[in-house]
């Protein structure tokens, strides 16, 4: 006889909303199709928004600018989580779309303050990501 490995309940998953024209000016801007810097403006509490300009800031090797993008996305991320009951944790699964801004955000967070030397900070992030969904860093 096997046991579980937890006993504990497991909080119950915390979704964000999807708002489909966030999502989908996220997702154009991602694809090169539309200004990030724009879509962020349109959506300044977009986490996707600021993993984007994250990511393309990174692509150029400005690490500092893309830590400042991905802080930026992360606090706005947290402030949404919290604003739909997470309480500091439980699941945030990338599978949900409303999520993958949050996440992507967090994950640029990690790799630019790895850059950047901040490895304790990257550290956190690289297990913050992993304790929300063990998969997500595997789909980025």
């Amino acid at each position: 006889m096997s046991l579980p490995r937890d006993l504990l309940p497991q909080p119950p998953s915390t979704l964000l909303p999807e708002d489909p024209e966030e999502l989908a000016a996220v997702r154009a801007a991602a694809a090169g199709e539309e200004d990030p810097s724009a879509v962020a403006a349109r959506y300044p509490t977009s986490s996707g928004a600021w993993a984007v300009l994250a990511d393309q800031a990174f692509a150029k090797g400005d690490a500092i600018a893309s830590y400042a993008y991905a802080r930026t996305g992360y606090h706005r991320g947290l402030d949404a989580l919290r604003r739909n009951g997470w309480k500091g944790h439980g699941p945030v699964p990338f599978s949900h779309e409303g999520n993958q801004g949050f996440l992507r955000a967090l994950n640029a967070l990690a790799r630019a303050a790895l850059e950047i030397g901040e490895s304790d900070e990257a550290a956190r992030c690289a297990q913050f990501l992993r304790d929300s969904d063990p998969s997500a860093a595997d789909r980025m």
